[in-house]
């Protein structure tokens, strides 16, 4: 399972250049991915987000009608790398094992557009897809938030904001081996800082893009590891993956919510890297974890 994904990632986090490594980034994810199933209707569209458009991509089940739940997915990549088509398997994974429709949204990415650029676009999709519920047929009080890696960040950010500033509510939150902003002191990224793909480094290079800016350093929004509340939040599944830097923000978010009273279920996949939910297709450990 691992070795192959292993391979995988060697052109995963290659590259010198922001184009090159984005490039590279590309190229991983269309090495492990798997043609879409039929039984899925899927379209891109274009949301209009304070001046300007956010592409998104909406999976569906075919030939159902009526007001489906939804799941508002945010793709990982380091705030700075992915877009619709790399993150396309784990997308219409969600819809086919779900039967929700998904909406995966293609947000801003850095260091172009540092935050709260991807934050905001997020926010802003919620905010359309919520009010326009029944356009998209689906049902405004059945959508989750998932994420993975940074997407897991912006969804970990969305369920706060949306808590504090009177946003849509959120009905679950699916976080997997997620960043939450933490110092990235914890054993985690020292045990795995190299060998496992994604490295300690890179971790805290995506974070310094990500906040240029010293007063989003503070800001709990920006880090959800600062926030001091996290009662209210919504039930969550959070996701680590045991041979991975970040597995460590995984453990500490859902013991935040936890100690709050926050309903959690949170599981550590064994001997799993960083990214394992796209070797699903390659290998039976890593299905099964999916599935899971």
């Amino acid at each position: 399972d691992m070795r192959i994904l292993t391979e995988a990632q060697k052109i995963a986090y290659g590259g010198r250049t922001v184009r090159e490594q984005r490039l590279a980034w590309s190229a991983y994810t269309q090495s492990l991915a798997q043609p879409r199933p039929p039984g899925l209707s899927v379209r891109d569209m274009t949301i209009p987000v304070s001046g300007h458009d956010v592409p998104v991509r909406i999976y569906r089940p075919a030939d159902v009608t009526g007001a489906l739940p939804c799941i508002l997915y945010m793709h990982g990549g380091g705030f700075m790398k992915g877009d619709l088509d790399s993150s396309d398997p784990i997308a219409w994974g969600f819809t086919r094992e779900t039967g929700a429709v998904t909406i995966s949204v293609d947000y801003r990415l850095t260091p172009e557009h540092p935050w709260p650029a991807a934050f905001d676009d997020c926010l802003g999709v919620l905010t359309y897809v919520h009010a326009n519920a029944r356009r998209f047929e689906i049902n405004p009080t059945r959508i989750a938030l998932a994420g993975d890696s940074a997407g897991g960040h912006l969804a970990a950010s969305l369920c706060l904001a949306t808590r504090d500033h009177g946003g849509p509510r959120i009905a679950a939150q699916a976080i997997i081996y997620t960043v939450i902003g933490t110092d990235m002191d914890s054993a985690s990224y020292q045990e795995n800082a190299v060998g496992y793909g994604l490295t300690t480094e890179a971790c805290h290079q995506y974070l310094k893009l990500l906040l240029p800016d010293s007063a989003h350093q503070s800001d709990p929004i920006a880090r959800p590891a600062l926030a001091t509340d996290f009662s209210g939040l919504p039930p969550a599944y959070v996701v680590s993956a045991e041979l991975d830097p970040v597995r460590d923000d995984g453990r500490v978010y859902a013991s935040k919510l936890a100690a709050a009273g926050v309903e959690v279920t949170y599981h550590e996949a064994k001997a799993m890297l960083h990214g394992f939910m796209r070797a699903r297709f390659t290998g039976a450990t890593a299905r099964a974890e999916y599935e899971a």
